[in-house]
């Protein structure tokens, strides 16, 4: 089929004024926040209802053309890249929130409701959206769902995944499934709403997902850590986590502040200096809370785990704080960093990241390698800087041996490649070194039975 019918056949559905075939709009949906993978969509489109998106899918089911979803555009492992002639289904415009039920503490959201959006809503209701990271400002839900996205509130609140009561979703043929009618109990057999969470699209497009919100943390706290050695950091947050309920636990090197401090938006949290830092944060809705906070610091420092530190007195100085952390990701985007968000289970993480740094040290002992990441859950944040030097397609070539090195030591220590940043196409090579073969096999069973024709986001995550 002509890609002129295609167009055609999308118009009809849509309207003229909801299919872009412009080479700005094709720039501009056709990728994410890799750089990796030039865009070169056929088209992009934008539904504004479920019943429009389960006719573009069956279209390009009887045309056999490809769809890549597309929500905020800002995953890192090109899960959202339509770089093979396909037809961009862009959820914007399916951004309304809607049935809000205070009794249940569930609220409806588009597809394309944006995060922060959402976190605003809850605000204004008196409750609290607590999965939180750094792209909240532009990613969008249906996009959180379909990588199940986690972020900086893990070790309390969970991933995307916990926060989800209920999907619409049209699967790859065409069908609108209503998956789990916002039940907490429901043991009727296969919860199909897992399988869209996390499913990066591959298995049809959610289009509604009613999502659930809690209570509003009181008087939150943040503590800076500095730390010797990578080590004590584990102790800190077994000596914090055995006494007190925490809403964040956070780490990052001492290059990476830097980094950060030399933009000069944001104050150093304290003279010394550390190799590592940790980031606390916790509700004290006592002067109790306060006062076991303060003995545990203490205990830290006599057992010379801490070496300084620094506690929040204001509003404004927590967000400072946070600045440390947050800033990292958009700081040091100005070197082209080699990207990694790896996992393994907590007690395990010194030793992984020990081996790691001495490999990529020791073959390229030039690189600067910047740590950060969500370190109470075990999700660590692998950065590597360009040298000035050295051209960009030569140090991506570098890096892959660097991949390759990286996963290994992922696979013996029977952690994940892919923590919360999906699999997309960046990753798909490297699926092996976290699922076993029968597993990836199950899995391209499963894509069969939703979408039959591979149509829905071929090429990522698995091959079919």
């Amino acid at each position: 089929m002509s890609q002129n019918a295609v167009i055609s056949r999308l118009q009809a559905i849509l309207g003229d004024d909801k299919v872009k075939t412009d080479a700005d709009s094709l720039e501009t949906f056709g990728k994410d926040w890799t750089k990796i993978y030039a865009p070169k969509p056929l088209a992009i489109t934008f539904p504004r209802t479920t019943e429009q998106v389960a006719e573009i899918i069956k279209a390009a089911n009887e045309l056999e053309f490809a769809i890549v979803p597309s929500g905020g555009r800002t995953g890192l492992s090109a899960g959202a890249v339509a770089a093979n002639g396909e037809v961009v289904v862009a959820l914007d415009y399916m951004n309304a929130i809607s049935d809000f039920n205070l009794t249940d503490r569930t609220v409806r959201c588009g597809a394309g409701v944006i995060t922060e959006q959402l976190q605003n809503f809850a605000e204004e209701q008196g409750l609290y959206y607590p999965v939180d990271f750094a792209s909240a400002g532009s990613s969008q839900i249906g996009g959180n769902i379909g990588t199940n996205a986690g972020g900086i509130k893990v070790i309390k609140y969970g991933m995307t995944r916990d926060w989800v009561a209920g999907l619409k979703v049209v699967t790859g043929k065409g069908d609108i499934l209503e998956l789990n009618k916002d039940l907490v109990k429901n043991n009727t057999g296969y919860d199909l709403r897992q399988l869209f969470i996390g499913g990066e699209g591959t298995l049809g497009i959610v289009t509604e997902a009613t999502m659930r919100l809690t209570r509003t943390p009181k008087n939150l706290n943040v503590l800076v850590l500095g730390v010797p050695e990578l080590e004590a950091i584990m102790n800190v947050l077994h000596a914090y986590q055995g006494r007190m309920d925490l809403t964040a636990f956070e780490f990052f090197s001492h290059k990476a502040m830097s980094k950060v401090i030399a933009r000069g938006d944001v104050p150093a949290p304290f003279e010394t200096e550390a190799q590592y830092y940790a980031l606390i944060e916790f509700e004290a809705l006592s002067d109790a809370d306060m006062d076991v906070a303060m003995e545990l610091f203490e205990h830290c420092m006599e057992e010379g785990w801490v070496i300084d530190g620094v506690i929040s007195q204001s509003e404004t100085q927590a967000k400072n704080l946070w600045r440390l952390r947050e800033d990292i990701s958009e700081t040091i985007a100005e070197w082209t960093p080699y990207k990694n968000d790896i996992s393994v289970v907590v007690s395990k993480v010194p030793p992984f990241l020990n081996e790691i740094e001495e490999v990529v040290n020791k073959e390229y002992p030039d690189f600067e390698i910047i740590w950060f990441g969500h370190i109470g859950d075990g999700n660590l944040h692998l950065n590597i800087l360009k040298p000035d030097a050295l051209a960009k397609e030569e140090f991506f070539e570098k890096c892959a041996k660097v991949s390759t090195w990286v996963f290994e030591i992922v696979e013996k220590y029977q952690g994940s490649v892919s923590a919360e940043h999906g699999v997309g196409m960046t990753k798909k090579p490297y699926l092996e070194y976290t699922r076993s073969a029968v597993e990836i096999d199950y899995m391209r069973a499963m894509k069969a039975v939703f979408d039959p024709k591979n149509i829905m986001n071929p090429g990522k995550v698995i091959d079919a």
